[in-house]
């Protein structure tokens, strides 16, 4: 094998396949990636078992071959090589020689003969989504996934879509986080969860262009093609939270905020808050104004911010993190909090419609 490959392509590839390489595991094939030789290109996988990502960069294909190499310091290589161009050539002992000008590196192959195959989808469903949409869905929900939850299907994100309709929902023991889209699709209903870990990867290969994801669903995978890139995954199984359970219309007060003024003020009143002085915000609604107040060990903060209440007037307590993750991905410049009473939770919708809704559980308050 022998191929010649732009030194910033061949970088940014397998910087990016490197993600779903396995670091340490008693299979070293999975440490390494797999390098194929096609017609006038260089295909690159690496795959944990979990999820896979796979592309295919231009390149002169001197020799036809196909190798594994180790992930963590063939990329350490390439990223020091300052030649515009490098060579990576394999003979039949598996001896890899990766060079340019005066720079040689010499590094042991692994057979492929034991790499395993990528799951393939046939007879699956397809959908269609912006590149744009998804990407904004994701980030916006996957804050609210549960990290640790003993249930793996909750450390996903529910894809829940209809005709016209993509709706995402991310939920833990604390938060609910919901997201619709308009999106163009007249099939049948579909709904299955991706593994958050999945998602993450997703949306840092989906560049900031206009383009569209393909995406594959299948009993037990799902495909993600992405401008050059594929992402296979496994779905989880199991039964999502009923979440529909917890939303109600029912709301005793509403109060209208200034998205910015609240986030600012939460984050000054926070800062008496660390890792090891925690306290949740005291958030008291009354006479046109939310006077929010928090005390720790290293000692107390309060604030003020006007606000327009409609309704009975409150005192609720709440996390300050959940508070900024979800005024922070409305973006919008006023919102909505609506709240049944103390220890019901929080709810945070958009001025007009309904593209989000986060849920926030309440805290307790002494006294």
């Amino acid at each position: 094998m022998k191929v010649i490959c732009k030194t910033s392509v061949l970088c940014e590839a397998a910087l990016n396949v490197q993600k779903a390489v396995v670091t340490k595991t008693s299979m070293p094939v999975l440490e390494g990636i797999l390098m194929k030789t096609q017609e006038n290109s260089l295909k690159m996988t690496g795959y944990d078992l979990e999820i896979g990502i796979s592309t295919a960069i231009e390149a002169n294909v001197v020799e036809e071959g196909t190798v594994i190499i180790n992930a963590r310091t063939f990329c350490d290589i390439i990223k020091h090589i300052p030649y515009e161009d490098v060579i990576l050539e394999v003979d039949d002992k598996l001896q890899c020689k990766i060079y340019c000008g005066d720079i040689e590196y010499f590094m042991t192959g692994i057979n492929p003969k034991d790499y395993p195959e990528l799951p393939s989808i046939i007879n699956g469903k397809e959908l269609t989504v912006s590149q744009s949409v998804l990407k904004d869905m994701v980030r916006k929900t996957i804050f609210s996934v549960s990290l640790n939850d003993i249930r793996m299907i909750m450390r996903g994100i529910k894809f829940e879509v209809s005709p016209g309709e993509l709706k995402l929902v991310a939920i833990d023991a604390h938060r609910l986080a919901i997201r619709k889209e308009f999106i163009e699709y007249n099939g049948e209903n579909l709904n299955f969860v991706v593994p958050a870990k999945t998602l993450a990867e997703v949306i840092k290969l989906i560049p900031d262009t206009d383009n569209f994801v393909t995406i594959g669903l299948g009993r037990q995978h799902i495909i993600f093609n992405i401008e050059g890139y594929t992402v296979v995954s496994r779905l989880l199984d199991g039964e999502f939270m009923n979440y529909a359970a917890i939303l109600t219309n029912e709301r005793n007060t509403v109060i209208r905020i200034k998205s910015k003024d609240m986030i600012e003020s939460v984050e000054r009143v926070s800062l008496i808050i660390t890792d090891r002085f925690k306290a949740p915000l005291k958030m008291e609604f009354r006479n046109g104004e939310a006077r929010i107040s928090t005390a720790t060990a290293l000692g107390a903060a309060n604030d003020r911010v006007d606000v327009s209440i409609d309704g009975d007037e409150t005192c609720i307590g709440i996390q300050a993190r959940y508070v900024l993750d979800a005024l922070r991905a409305s973006e919008d410049d006023e919102v909505l909090m609506t709240i049944v009473n103390p220890l019901s939770p929080v709810c945070i919708v958009p001025t007009v419609g309904d593209a989000y809704t986060y849920l926030i559980l309440p805290v307790r308050l002494n006294g």
